[in-house]
């Protein structure tokens, strides 16, 4: 099933070593280069081709120069002194700001990036840290932000990002300045957005061949990049539930079996809405909580609105919580025409109705309450690639434009 996605290739990391030792040697105190058996072929490299006329030449290096930029680059080992010149000593305004990373927008060795910082959960050794971040930069997919390199200091982790204009999924949703405008205001382009969220989770946990299973752990719609060129959605922070030490080791593996999970090994997070039953209860982060939070989104995208919310009540005085979850179950227990209600009302009921029905028990499913009942994301990314094909082919059926170009500045 992954093979067949084009926009995915990894780095073959069997490459000689004798191309990949420059790509480490700039590696800071934080970081020693210890003994790691991932290489990756120098992007610098430039194969000397004859040619017989001077047209072809410039053909095939310019074929050569563009084969180059769409490779995953080597990673890279930043030292602290460059993350303190990027930030100006961390006094730059902040990007964003969290209760557990801040980040700034800045340029590092020529490279406009997202650098965040992030406490380590629970400490790594040097060694495994490196071969963590030797394995997740290699991984390449347009749907992933993709992870350029990182550096330590003290307890921090500071994670350096490509960056990428457009803005997350939440706010296109629900945009501040103005609730009634969404630039998904097409059924279409928000089956895409789930398309591309289903192909970067399935690489995510089943195509970076490794032997241990990767979690992503952050999946919401606030870490969900919708491009300004072509409204793709790209998945963030990619790596860091490995890298900060949220996903526990083979020290976790009791806790697991004994359904536990101890308060010294690794601390509970997450953001509420999101967070399947299983771990709230007991803190352990698996893929099928990727699927219970990927459920999730899917459910906005149909609604628009929140994963989890608090109105106030005028005559009890009190706040209401209102679960899109819950929302979901209600339209769907009741049937007929309340689906119809429920979807959000900006897409002007111009969507297949079949498809928007189909969409939503899938949702349902991925957010059932026991993780052995949730699908599997290959099967996930299957079902909504189909409904996808759907959605495509009824928008053509009745001459609505299926490519996609919008400005998101404000309005």
């Amino acid at each position: 099933m992954c093979k067949s996605k084009k926009s995915t290739s990894i780095i073959d990391s069997t490459t000689p070593k004798s191309m990949a030792s420059k790509s480490l040697e700039s590696s800071t105190s934080s970081f020693v280069n210890t003994s790691s058996s991932h290489n990756y072929p120098s992007t610098n490299y430039t194969p000397n081709y004859s040619t017989t006329s001077k047209s072809c030449s410039f053909s095939n290096k310019t074929s050569l120069s563009s084969l180059r930029d769409s490779l995953p680059e080597n990673p890279h080992v930043y030292d602290f002194s460059e993350i303190c010149k990027a930030t100006k000593n961390f006094l730059q305004k902040p990007f964003s700001s969290s209760s557990s990373s801040t980040s700034w927008r800045c340029s590092i060795r020529g490279k406009e990036v997202i650098l965040f910082q992030r406490k380590s959960r629970r400490q790594i050794g040097l060694p495994e840290l490196q071969e963590r971040l030797l394995t997740i930069c290699r991984s390449h997919h347009s749907s992933l932000v993709k992870l350029l390199g990182a550096s330590t200091s003290g307890n921090y982790i500071y994670l350096v990002y490509e960056y990428v204009h457009g803005a997350n999924l939440a706010t296109c949703l629900r945009n501040p300045q103005n609730p009634s405008y969404t630039v998904l205001s097409s059924w279409l382009s928000r089956m895409k957005v789930a398309t591309d969220l289903a192909h970067g989770l399935d690489y995510i946990h089943h195509c970076l061949g490794l032997n241990s299973e990767y979690v992503h752990n952050h999946v919401k719609s606030y870490s969900i990049l919708v491009t300004e060129d072509s409204l793709n959605a790209k998945i963030c922070h990619f790596g860091t539930a490995e890298l900060c030490g949220e996903i526990a080791g083979n020290e976790s593996s009791s806790a697991k079996s004994s359904g536990r999970l101890d308060s010294r090994v690794m601390k509970i997070e997450g953001t509420r809405g999101y967070m399947a039953p299983e771990s709230q209860s007991i803190g352990v982060k698996t893929q099928k909580g990727d699927v219970y939070a990927f459920g999730v989104v899917i459910l906005e995208l149909v609604s628009g609105e929140e994963a989890l919310k608090y109105v106030f009540d005028e005559g009890g005085g009190g706040y209401n919580r209102i679960s899109v979850i819950e929302r979901a179950r209600e339209v769907v227990a009741v049937g007929g025409g309340e689906l119809r209600k429920w979807v959000d009302k900006r897409v002007k009921d111009s969507y297949p109705v079949e498809v928007a029905e189909k969409i939503v028990l899938l949702g349902l499913e991925c957010v059932d309450d026991d993780p052995e009942n949730r699908p599997d994301m290959g099967q996930v990314d299957v079902r909504v690639s189909k409904l996808y094909l759907e959605s495509k082919n009824w928008a053509e059926k009745i001459g609505l434009p299926t490519d996609f170009s919008v400005s998101m500045a404000p309005r």
